[in-house]
């Protein structure tokens, strides 16, 4: 895996009268502070990105469907210089939480049939100079392949 992406198992409860989903806790590893939740749709077939923060951490949770997420890692002294790695998420498959350190850049796409959502936790409100874009062909990468 790339330095500074982790995954992180959650527990999904099963309980008669509708199942709870656990997502971040003030104690787990990968919390580094709450400013901000927002919630994100991405259409079956669709990618968004790139996109890289200069001091935030993410921690994203797929509250629906299925979300592949890409992370491209182009820091100089990383041991993971030059390196992709992907992970795909869903509440009803692969249900951990993805925690993606400031630095690395990363895209995702919807990779189930119909709409996605994702959940984001930030540790600061969402401020737009916070963060670099680049489209999604700056970064050769072969989404939905």
């Amino acid at each position: 895996m790339i330095e500074g992406m982790t995954l992180h198992p959650l527990r999904h409860i099963s309980v008669p009268k509708g199942d709870v989903f656990h997502a971040l806790k003030s104690t787990d590893d990968g919390f580094t502070g709450f400013g901000e939740a927002y919630f994100t749709q991405i259409e079956s077939g669709v990618a968004k990105g790139w996109k890289r923060h200069k001091r935030m951490t993410l921690n994203l949770v797929v509250v629906y469907g299925r979300v592949t997420f890409v992370v491209y890692d182009d820091r100089d002294g990383s041991s993971t210089k030059g390196r992709f790695e992907s992970v795909t998420l869903s509440p009803s498959g692969n249900y951990q939480r993805l925690t993606v350190a400031p630095g690395l850049w990363m895209a995702f796409y919807g990779a189930d049939e119909g709409v996605s959502m994702l959940m984001d936790i930030i540790p600061e409100p969402h401020d737009d100079a916070e963060g670099d874009r680049k489209p999604l062909e700056a970064i050769p990468y072969g989404f939905g392949k």
